[in-house]
Parts: C-alpha cells; structure tokens; sequence
C-alpha cells in the first residue's frame, strides 16, 4: 500500500492511496466507523478533524476513486507494537461509492480475526 501526500494544508490534505491486493485492503478498511473508513499509512502531521481528500486507486478497478473524509484516528510515527505511522479517514456522509467498492471486494473477510492498522 502507497500514499503519497498530494498537497496539504492547516486543515486538509490530498492523499493519493493504491491498494494492490485483497489482504492490504482488510488490514487498511475500518469498518467499524460509521460511513467506514480507511487507514492511511503517512509520516504528515494531521489532526484529529482534519478533512481530507483521497484518490483511491483500488486493485483491478479502472479508475480511481474520489473520497472525502475527515481524519478520525491518529497512529503517531514511533507507536508502540511497531504499528505503521497513518492517520484512518471516515469517509464523509451521503457518498457511500468507495464503502460499497470496498466491501464488494472484502465479501467474506469482514469478520476474521487478521489483525489491522487500527484494531
């Protein structure tokens, strides 16, 4: 998984995310967020609030995919259990594209026990 900041302000930022396979995207998708969410692995500085803006480029999908969110969680670089640096992003209400893509792809591994970047 790749992200590379695009362009960043006080308040929000452009992220760029590819995703290549099924197992990067169950430990990167939180579903357990309302609107779900994606953890996006940053060394950037955000804020809890912060909205952002990503292009989502999802495994075998021919476009990207634009999201709006807002930055809900924080792993600070140097975490404890050697997590990965990143900030999750809850995608904003009323666009439920990038959830529905998300999950169509994650069908059947939504409740394993794999561990993620947030949980």
């Amino acid at each position: 998984m790749m992200s590379e900041p695009l362009n960043t302000g006080p308040r929000n930022g452009i992220l760029s995310l590819t995703i290549k396979d099924k197992s990067v995207l169950c430990a990167a998708y939180m579903p357990f967020i309302r609107n779900g969410g994606l953890f996006i692995p940053t060394s950037k500085s955000y804020k809890l609030g912060d909205e952002v803006f990503m292009l989502l480029n999802l495994m075998d999908e021919p476009e990207k995919v634009p999201v709006a969110g807002r930055v809900t969680w924080i792993t600070p670089k140097g975490a404890q259990g050697n997590r990965t640096a990143g900030v999750g992003v809850q995608f904003n209400d009323g666009d439920n594209t990038a959830r529905n893509l998300i999950e169509t792809h994650l069908v059947g591994a939504l409740k394993s026990d794999r561990p993620t970047h947030t949980m």
